[in-house]
């Protein structure tokens, strides 16, 4: 009995045991997928090429399924997995051709023994950087393409194996509490990276430099719980993964894709179905879906993020002086804040536009006004909790300010809840950007966004039904990345867990 109850054990804290289940599940859900989709009931024909990636998906989980089996074996008779199981990892990295993550991430887990969180941010970077390589090779079907795409195409190929080779340098070198000096300057390099928007080397950069330089050992042993949480959430780490590679491919796609496919009218090609030359297909006005998805991405985030800390700030700042000050304060600040959380989010955002025009700018402002409140009402909770805390009662009788006490003291411990906040309402915001677009009152219809994009497909849903298909998609798996990073991040941040 207590044979069993370890196995079981085992195989509940076994990352790569979660992980093959998680990856079976996700890639019979495409293979069943793309099998309904892969024949054309109105000419009574199969479309070959979904017909063959059912079948690699088909082919991968059956393989994933063996690899389950061994390892569920392996933990019952050895307690670990066995160096032979391992090696089954290698042939489902070329999965990634198919363009399957989970079975990709899967095999990064599965072929290192020894996993740090420097090794996974390493093994995403690279997983992100092919994944933006291959939806910016899909431009070289179109007549032209820009000119800086050959540079940015070898950019990001160097920068593919330098994540790999980093990968296998964090294996070996780098363990969960320190890493070698000369580490510092990949790190360094990783850092300037940053600048491609693949916001996993920023994660890698950053945590080689904190352990190179052993500045603080408490920080970077924080550092590794926190991001080792994280990672055992195979939903979070999906979800961040999602995220990073769209706001990558926003920050890129200026070095790759042409914006005239995405603005010009080209009415030799209208309401084209997807093929090589329009991955997307096109909408009413022969305007490339794919290129206006891509940077419709542009606007979602820098909506979706500007409308989330402009609040976030504002609010907090409110809800820190009315949480510390209380009485008369507290009562002015927050009966104030009470009368505009009693307008509803979106009807006062339409008011704004409304008087002040549909624009990007007052559409930040519209959202943000709204969730001022929210913001406020959080931070004051933290701060009234913490403002009795031995560490603020001794601030105070060193002399400190109350601007000192409350900034550098008080709001500091106070950001884990604002953050998780903030994370689970900018797929709100996402949300209302893209409602108010498709209601005519958000960005200008003419603008790749969306919303907009989603407003042309709502006419064609029953002729040509991908131009909303697609943007509604991209929509939902943005709305759900965020939720789920925001939970991950709720679970690793609970001091109750810390």
């Amino acid at each position: 009995m207590k044979n069993i109850l370890h196995v079981k054990l085992l195989l509940k804290i076994t990352q790569e045991y979660v992980n093959s289940h998680f990856t079976f599940v996700f890639s019979l859900l495409f293979s069943l997928l793309f099998l309904a989709y892969s024949y054309n009931f109105s000419t009574n024909s199969w479309r070959q090429v979904v017909l063959l990636f059912f079948i690699i998906y088909a082919i991968t989980t059956a393989y994933v399924a063996i690899v389950n089996l061994r390892i569920k074996k392996d933990l019952a008779k050895h307690g670990d997995i066995q160096k032979s199981t391992r090696l089954l990892g290698y042939p489902l990295l070329v999965t990634i051709l198919s363009g399957n993550i989970f079975s990709t991430s899967f095999a990064f887990m599965l072929v290192s023994k020894r996993k740090t969180a420097e090794y996974t941010f390493a093994a995403y970077a690279f997983i992100t950087q092919l994944f933006i390589i291959g939806i910016a090779a899909l431009n070289l079907f179109k007549p032209y393409v820009t000119d800086t795409f050959l540079l940015a195409m070898g950019l990001f190929l160097v920068l593919a194996l330098f994540y790999i080779v980093m990968a296998l340098v964090c294996t070996k070198y780098v363990t969960p509490t320190e890493a070698p000096k000369w580490m510092l300057i990949p790190g360094i390099i990783l850092l300037l990276a940053t600048f491609t928007g693949n916001l996993f080397a920023t994660l890698l950069g950053y945590s080689l430099i904190q352990k190179a330089r052993k500045a603080n050992p408490s920080s970077i042993e924080k550092w590794q719980k926190i991001w080792e949480k994280i990672l055992r959430n195979t939903m979070a780490v999906f979800g961040l993964f999602f995220i990073i590679f769209m706001f990558s491919l926003s920050i890129t796609s200026s070095w790759t894709f042409d914006y005239d496919f995405a603005t010009e009218n080209n009415y030799g090609a209208l309401l084209q179905t997807p093929s090589l030359d329009y991955p997307l297909g096109t909408d009413n006005y022969g305007r490339d879906l794919f290129s206006r998805i891509v940077f419709g991405a542009q606007i979602s985030l820098i909506v979706g993020f500007f409308s989330t800390i402009i609040p976030a700030i504002v609010g907090g700042a409110l809800g820190a002086f009315s949480g510390y000050y209380g009485k008369s304060t507290d009562n002015i600040i927050m009966r104030s804040l009470d009368i505009l959380y009693a307008i509803p989010g979106i009807l006062l955002a339409i008011a704004i536009i409304a008087a002040f025009g549909a624009n990007t700018v007052n559409l930040i402002i519209a959202l943000s006004v709204g969730a001022i409140p929210t913001y406020a009402r959080t931070m004051r909770a933290n701060v009234m909790q913490l403002a009795n805390f031995e560490f603020v009662e001794s601030a105070r009788a060193l002399g400190a300010s109350d601007a000192a006490i409350i900034f550098k003291h008080i709001v500091p411990n106070s950001l884990a809840p604002m953050i998780v906040k903030a994370t689970l309402t900018i797929g709100g915001a996402v949300i209302s950007t893209s409602s108010l677009s498709f209601l005519g009152l958000g960005i200008e219809p003419h603008i790749p966004e969306w919303g907009n994009i989603l407003k042309v497909g709502s006419t064609y849903l029953e002729t040509h039904s991908y131009v909303a298909i697609f943007p509604g998609l991209c929509i939902m798996l943005l709305v759900l990345s965020f939720n789920f990073l925001g939970d991950g991040l709720r679970d690793a941040l609970d001091p109750k867990t810390n």
